[in-house]
């Protein structure tokens, strides 16, 4: 759907639909809470409501690790507004009542119930499902059923196990997928998903288009990358390098780097089809949104690629890259030995028997499982076949020795990527190759020819990467009406602002990540530095909220630089405070301003949890019951009768209405 045309500047909220809570909720926000939320946002002056993916993830909490990139998730179903649960009623009150005062939602038990439920909803009412002239027309207009109808059929077959552990259908290809969708064996089975997503897609379409008409836009967001464990991944593996896992090079604050574990794209594969998988994707979401995030937009430019079998992201390369040839490296005088010295880690045997309770022949003796000693010297390079991370820790030998191997076989200068025509090694360089033992022997004049090497094929990448960024990005936002948004956050390389100019997608400015690195204490940038094509937001669902960093990640001792007034040395958030910060972020000149929902409720003391962090939505890096489980403090029929809260937040909407076409104004 086309973005509406308002007349003032914007101003949003952010939330996960899982932490919207009403009365009629069952444990979880639904879909049909939309409808509340958007009254909550007309009363407010609020313009725009910003979701996270609401795509099936089965068991997996994450929004971000989608089983399909077109099927809903059932999770936010509103049991009670099934025409078929007739003879459910009070089983899902019970349902209901029991984790109605729960803090955070039970997500795993509450995906159980639910679907236990709606299994036995669909049994009682099976005949008349099927016959459903409704569900016949549903199914020829959302041809993408078949395949997801039978992929998890056969994963509740196989106890929600991953295709790759399947007994059968691990690698079908399409005919054999379309004839298990037709058999009328499973007719049945696979009806039941049909119409649970008929459902689902009635209910959500009906939530955004109360929005619509509400006057209250609605975004989505599009995670750029695929669970392996998905039915995409799974029907369609020619889209994907399953050899490759998407990740993040290494920073300060991952050293070894991301590796996320999903596998990267075969552009080459979907560029022959126009890339008509990704369009379809798009086409899909434009039913219910306005404007859509593009989660890790880089990714579309450039994917750092770790091989499969590799525990961190340490080493990986840029994909697409623009390789180092082994004729280049000859010609440098890098052949035989000293190419293999640059390439390969080389292990001292005092490195391994400093953890090996200094047993020399032990030590040898564990190195020869698994490495190759170099003549006679205590030096041992790795077997040619150990190809990753993950065959060192599949050796029978002991763990403190294992970590040290795993560190040291991240130990190179370059590292190999591929092959040429002829069969000869590609190279790419190791992120942090400074670091490496290679390079720290070098002389002067080895490190400037290596050095100049590299930045031409950072040059070359740096084209590589802008061209394929727009030719992608360019098929995906013109076959849609939808606004487009990136999330740009980290390390962005030169190609990419101009691409997002040119398409006009917007970037994204994150309030406390928006600093001037170069100078001391690294302030916040000014806020009238940001360009009008952009969002700007308090937080984000990967960070703590304004007032835990405002508490805990000295946010008090960074905003009292721009200027509002605070008790001196208060490192206290209070509902003053984050009035003024919140009235001081509406002065941005970004064409949209969207807090996320606990910015907005710390407006009110009375929804402050003891411990800021309770307010989190995730928590990077971890893997808990806690994180994508946030749930509001009160409901949303509460919410609309807090007078309170709304004038502070129609204040704050207000204030950056009147700031905004001041500035306008001034320019």
């Amino acid at each position: 759907m086309q973005f509406p045309n308002y007349n003032h500047p914007i101003t949003g909220i952010t939330i996960p639909v899982g932490a919207l809570k009403s009365s009629s909720s069952c444990g979880i926000g639904e879909y049909r809470d939309l409808k509340l939320l958007a009254d909550f946002c007309k009363k407010t002056g609020l313009d725009v409501i910003q979701l996270l993916p609401v795509n099936d993830t089965g068991t997996e909490s994450s929004p971000y690790s989608a089983l399909s990139a077109f099927a809903l998730h059932p999770v936010y179903i509103s049991l009670d507004a099934l025409p078929e649960a007739r003879d459910y009623s009070t089983k899902i009150r019970e349902l209901c009542f029991k984790y109605e005062d729960e803090q955070r939602f039970p997500y795993r038990a509450l995906y159980d119930a639910k679907m236990d439920i709606l299994r036995q909803i669909y049994a009682s009412n099976e005949k008349s499902i099927q016959t459903a002239p409704a569900l016949t027309k549903w199914i020829k207009n959302n041809p993408w059923i078949s395949e997801y109808a039978v992929f998890m059929n056969l994963k509740h077959r196989n106890s929600g196990a991953s295709w790759k552990h399947w007994h059968s259908y691990q690698t079908p290809t399409h005919a054999e997928i379309k004839k298990r969708w037709e058999s009328s064996i499973r007719k049945s089975d696979h009806l039941f998903y049909a119409w649970l997503q008929m459902r689902l897609d009635e209910q959500f379409e009906a939530a955004c288009a109360y929005c619509q008409k509400k006057g209250i836009a609605v975004k989505g967001d599009i995670p750029i990358l695929m669970n392996e464990d998905s039915c995409d991944a799974w029907a369609n593996p020619e889209f994907f390098r399953v050899d490759l896992r998407a990740g993040n090079p290494p920073d300060d604050l991952n050293p070894l780097g991301q590796n996320w574990g999903f596998p990267i794209y075969n552009w080459d594969n979907l560029r022959v089809t126009g890339f008509d998988w990704w369009k379809k994707r798009i086409a899909n979401c434009d039913r219910y949104y306005n404007a859509y995030r593009i989660d890790h937009i880089l990714g579309f430019f450039r994917i750092w690629s770790i091989p499969q079998g590799n525990e961190s992201g340490y080493l990986g390369w840029t994909t697409p890259l623009a390789p180092i040839t082994t004729a280049e490296l000859f010609a440098m005088g890098f052949s035989g030995e000293r190419l293999r010295w640059i390439t390969e880690p080389h292990v001292p045997t005092k490195l391994v028997e400093e953890v090996n309770n200094y047993d020399y022949l032990g030590t040898h003796g564990l190195l020869q499982k698994l490495m190759t000693r170099v003549g006679n010297e205590e030096l041992w390079i790795f077997k040619p076949e150990l190809h990753n991370e993950q065959d060192i820790r599949a050796v029978n030998i002991p763990e403190p020795v294992q970590d040290i191997l795993v560190r040291c076989w991240r130990d190179r200068l370059l590292q190999e990527c591929g092959r040429d025509d002829q069969g000869r090694p590609l190279y790419a360089p190791v992120w942090n190759y400074h670091d490496s033992t290679a390079w720290k022997t070098f002389s002067g004049e080895e490190r400037a020819l290596m050095e100049e090497l590299l930045l031409d094929k950072n040059k070359k990448n740096e084209m590589l990467w802008g061209k394929q960024g727009l030719e992608i990005l360019s098929a995906i936002t013109k076959s849609t009406k939808m606004l487009a948004c990136a999330e740009d956050l980290g390390s962005i390389p030169e190609c990419v602002p101009s691409v997002l100019e040119k398409l006009n997608i917007l970037s994204l400015k994150v309030l406390r990540w928006e600093r001037e690195w170069e100078k001391d204490g690294q302030p916040l940038r000014p806020l009238e530095s940001y360009i009008q094509r952009s969002v700007t937001t308090t937080s984000v669902h990967d960070s703590s909220t304004l007032r835990g960093w405002w508490e805990q990640e000295n946010g008090a001792g960074l905003f009292e630089e721009t200027g509002i007034t605070i008790p001196k040395g208060s490192k206290k958030y209070t509902p003053e405070i984050a009035a003024q910060v919140l009235a001081k972020v509406a002065q941005t000149p970004s064409a949209f301003l969207l807090i996320p929902a606990q910015d907005f409720l710390d407006l009110d003391a009375k929804y402050y949890p003891e411990n800021p962090e309770d307010s989190r939505i995730n928590i990077p890096g971890t893997v808990t019951e806690f994180n994508w489980t946030w749930r509001m403090p009160d409901t949303l029929e509460n919410l609309i009768k807090n007078n309170s809260l709304v004038s502070a937040i129609s204040t704050i909407v207000k204030q950056r209405q009147t700031t905004t076409r001041t500035q306008g104004a001034e320019k």
